[in-house]
């Protein structure tokens, strides 16, 4: 999926040293190593954000000068296939993608009609419904498939089935089961 401010996921420290996702040794969130890898296809900035009325807030301050005293979080953001072929080379590229015949990861047109992987839009959607009622409206109703058309919310409505779409076993305590 892809929202119209081409943003794909984001994430929040709630500085618990155990986070395997962040390294979690000052109060900035920094993403691991594990985590990037995991999400490598994505341009991974650190933004600063204001919590909504009536949440728990994580008390994350971000220490540098551009961001000084704002609460942070981690935005996994749309890149390009230029930038994942700088940051993990043509090699890593060819082996997870051209093996495959895929020849992109970001430059699909809009009329491509290339659907979500159920298991992970089974997983975005409950990560989204997780953190309340207004981030999960947002979610269904601000983000759009590749047609830049199609809501999450349509989706959902023509294609329900794909909530009871399970990621295999592998993936079943990282996906929510």
């Amino acid at each position: 999926t892809d929202t119209d401010t081409d943003t794909a996921s984001s994430t929040r420290s709630n500085g618990d040293d155990n986070d395997d996702d962040l390294n979690s040794g000052s109060a900035s969130p920094v993403p691991s190593m594990a985590f990037r890898e995991r999400e490598e296809e994505f341009e991974i900035l650190m933004v600063p954000y204001e919590e909504i009325e009536n949440c728990e807030n994580p008390n994350v301050t971000f220490d540098d000068a551009s961001h000084s005293g704002k609460t942070v979080g981690i935005l996994c953001t749309r890149s390009t296939d230029e930038n994942y072929i700088k940051l993990w080379g043509q090699q890593r590229f060819d082996e997870k993608y051209k093996k495959y015949n895929i020849d992109t990861i970001w430059n699909w047109s809009k009329d491509s009609k290339l659907r979500p992987c159920g298991p992970y839009f089974r997983h975005c959607v409950l990560a989204a419904k997780s953190m309340g009622k207004e981030c999960y409206n947002s979610f269904l109703d601000d983000t759009v498939l590749v047609d830049r058309l199609t809501t999450v919310r349509q989706y959902l409505e023509e294609y329900p089935q794909v909530m009871e779409t399970l990621p295999p076993p592998s993936l079943a305590d990282r996906y929510g089961g």
